[in-house]
């Protein structure tokens, strides 16, 4: 399986492919369209950065993405307002680098120097984050905290863990794996607007799914 520091190729990314689609999935590779998805968008945070740093595939079930700079990723038909649930499958396969990945929320702007959103993130020594963007400028809500709900990628196996974020009327409440690692007040997060991935520098990982469930 290749570590997520290796430089990013077309034969790196077709052996990662298969090798995931054969050993977690089993989906066939006439099922797999390896393209760009359709209407996504890509921000780096880094302005400048080449789109070639970036492999971001359609694979059944979901998407591959291996990063070099950090970046957003983006569908702007994906959208919460009001009361909402993202539930989002990620599988993070091994490398070095500690850096996050997860999801973001309420995305205004996302093309333009006024960009604002919410992203909830976890890395892989069981620690998740959550931190907000306005701008350039970013806050953290909640810093680098750890939780017994967070799977760890240890060695060579990957670790999967499921991200959740439930916009109530009142609070937003963050979740892995089905329990909950923090409450905030509604007032302190950005949930209305685009729904979307976050993930940093040089990471490999497969997002089985992104949901946004409404009541």
């Amino acid at each position: 399986m290749p570590m997520a520091q290796t430089p990013l190729t077309t034969e790196t990314l077709m052996r990662t492919t298969l090798l995931f689609a054969l050993a977690l999935f089993a989906v066939p590779l006439s099922g797999q369209e390896q393209e760009r998805p359709a209407n996504w968008k890509v921000r780096f945070d880094r302005a400048g950065a080449p789109d070639s740093a970036l492999s971001f595939v359609t694979m059944t079930p979901g998407w591959h993405v291996t990063t070099g700079p950090a970046c957003i990723l983006y569908d702007p038909q994906r959208r919460g307002s009001g009361q909402y649930t993202v539930e989002a499958e990620i599988f993070l396969f091994p490398g070095e680098r500690l850096e996050a990945y997860g999801v973001f929320i309420g995305g205004q702007g996302l093309e333009g120097a006024d960009q604002t959103y919410t992203y909830f993130l976890l890395r892989k020594d069981g620690k998740f984050l959550i931190k907000e963007r306005v701008g350039q400028s970013t806050n953290d809500l909640v810093s680098w905290t750890e939780h017994e709900a967070v799977v760890r990628q240890e060695g060579k196996d990957q670790a999967k863990n499921i991200l959740a974020v439930e916009v109530g009327s009142s609070a937003v409440s963050f979740l892995v794996n089905g329990q909950v690692v923090t409450t905030l007040p509604k007032t302190r997060v950005h949930t209305d607007g685009i729904v979307g991935l976050r993930v940093n520098h040089r990471l490999n990982l497969h997002v089985s799914r992104l949901d946004i469930i409404t009541p």
